[in-house]
């Protein structure tokens, strides 16, 4: 296929995951399960052409960013508050799953070895953190099983990475060393880390001292690619690199330029992750063509892998889930055996699986076979979690239970408050601020605590909340006779833009303008 036409498929499948996001948001169903359903119908029609990727580079191109814009929804502290999470389910249930899977396909796949049979157990291991968040965002979850499925997301490619390049290894060497397996981890481990946090504050400083906003946009989309590749240069693990770097780097600022960053920066990257999510799970439905290319025929042998990976998954939460509770009240990943069996639900498949899939040697064993076994893995545990998912999640209650992100919203809210009465309280002692002026601040603030169940209100506070209504009235008033003033110097404007002579750079400038003011930016 051409270039032209690969790239009209690329823009079809953002276009429709656009429009896929409002069907899901309809249907309350995660829009990556219908774009890679989308993908799949296209795979099966004749005559569409397919887009042509180097396995080695589908994880350089799709990961980082998306890495990139997960960790920068957590934190250093939220990481270390799950860090037996961390454990028990990045690390250790990825290692339990590599062992069964790699059982089963021994047993089922005729002509598999040892190695490739690990490595497909490797690459089938971790669950996509893209796909759990997108699956799990519409039905209000608890946040701690939403915190629990971004941990584990974003720390167990690490492990499964490590123990897929140590079986790829071993099919080209013939020879398996599990303490060189254990330092290569250590090694990934460490320096990857290490890497991220030096990149991660080093952008920090570049940042700093840009002030163009659309630059400093620019340079947070450079670096998870360059610490990607940075990584990847020194055997280091790529994902825990682009991890670090996100999370050093964080929602920082508190001047302008920070403020800045966080709301443009932020639209910024929810529009470019939603791209790329669409983008990366259309081309996961598309594969289907070349996995049917490949010749794996043995769909029995398939579904008892998949069968092998939901099942490990759904024992280890049912199981695991209790003892943690009984260990420690802290760091829980659930709740209660309802919130165990919603992440068994939640064992996503998604990129990585692919991407590992496609990148194993022309002459690993069974290689077709291996390949439709990913496959399986990733259609089975990512659409039928994604259109039940739901309706679980109703008839088990576990919605209603939810401590909602209200909950831990207020408490943040009033430690703002607090702080913002605080600081007035300075002004008003080394400053000339006049009296009607702070005890309007002051009231404003402790009307607003009150509101969060802080204060009680008085009768004071009744009077002037009388006049918050009448002033509020007055207000809403002059809001709309100024949105009609906008709107007429707006008309103006755009009028003028097409008139001979009328530079349409100063027009955009005066147009820019007014829709900050629109938008209470100036």
């Amino acid at each position: 296929m051409d270039a032209l036409g690969q790239l009209a498929v690329v823009l079809g499948l953002m276009l429709a995951t656009v429009l896929l996001v409002g069907v899901g948001e309809r249907i309350r169903r995660p829009y990556p399960v219908l774009v890679l359903l989308l993908g799949v119908v296209l795979a099966l029609v004749p005559g569409i052409p397919m887009i042509s990727i180097e396995p080695d580079l589908i994880l350089p191109l799709f990961l980082p960013p998306l890495i990139f814009a997960a960790a920068q929804r957590t934190s250093w502290g939220m990481l270390w508050a799950k860090r037996r999470t961390v454990l028990w389910m990045a690390g250790a249930l990825v290692l339990v799953t590599v062992a069964a899977v790699a059982w089963t396909a021994w047993l089922v796949i005729p002509g598999v070895t040892v190695a490739a049979a690990v490595a497909l157990g490797a690459l089938t291991a971790p669950p996509d953190p893209v796909a759990a968040e997108a699956v799990a965002e519409p039905l209000k979850l608890p946040r701690r099983l939403v915190t629990t499925l971004q941990t584990e997301g974003l720390c167990n490619d690490a492990t499964a990475l490590v123990v897929y390049g140590g079986a790829v290894a071993a099919m080209a060497s013939g020879s398996y060393s599990l303490p060189t397996a254990v330092l290569n981890f250590l090694y990934e481990a460490v320096v990857a880390v290490l890497l991220g946090i030096g990149v991660g504050l080093l952008a920090k400083r570049l940042r700093d001292g840009i002030a163009e906003l659309t630059a400093r946009s620019g340079l947070t989309l450079v670096v998870p690619f360059a610490t990607y590749l940075a990584a990847d240069a020194i055997a280091a693990s790529g994902v825990l690199a682009v991890l670090a770097a996100g999370l050093t780097m964080g929602r920082s600022g508190f001047d302008d330029l920070g403020v800045s960053d966080r709301l443009y920066g932020g639209a910024f990257w929810d529009t470019l992750e939603l791209l790329i999510t669409g983008l990366a799970f259309g081309l996961i439905g598309l594969e289907l063509r070349e996995v049917i290319d490949t010749g794996g025929a043995d769909l029995g042998s398939a579904l008892l892998i998949c069968l092998t990976v939901v099942v490990v998954r759904f024992v280890w939460m049912m199981f695991a889930g209790p003892i943690a509770r009984r260990v420690s009240d802290q760091d829980q990943a659930s709740a209660s055996w309802r919130e165990d069996l919603v992440l068994g639900f939640c064992g996503m498949r998604g990129l990585a699986t692919l991407a590992l899939a496609l990148a194993l040697p022309l002459a690993t064993p069974a290689r077709g076979d291996l390949l439709l076994a990913a496959f399986a893995v990733i259609v089975v545990t990512l659409v039928l979690p994604g259109l039940t998912l739901p309706t679980l999640v109703a008839a088990l209650g576990v919605r209603a239970e939810a401590d909602a992100l209200e909950a831990a919203t207020k408490p943040l809210a009033i430690r703002a408050g607090h702080a913002a009465l605080a600081r007035l309280e300075e002004l008003e002692r080394t400053e000339d601020v006049p009296d009607e002026i702070v005890g309007r601040l002051r009231g404003r603030q402790r009307m607003l605590l009150a509101a969060l169940g802080d204060e009680p209100p008085d009768d004071e506070f009744a009077d002037y909340k009388r006049q918050l209504e009448q002033r509020g009235e007055l207000m809403r008033k002059v809001r709309r006779i100024d949105t009609e003033m906008v709107e007429a110097a707006r008309r103006e404007i755009l009028t003028a833009r097409r008139e001979p002579g009328v530079d349409p750079q100063a027009a955009d400038q005066v147009l820019h303008r007014l829709d900050l003011h629109s938008a209470g930016a100036l």
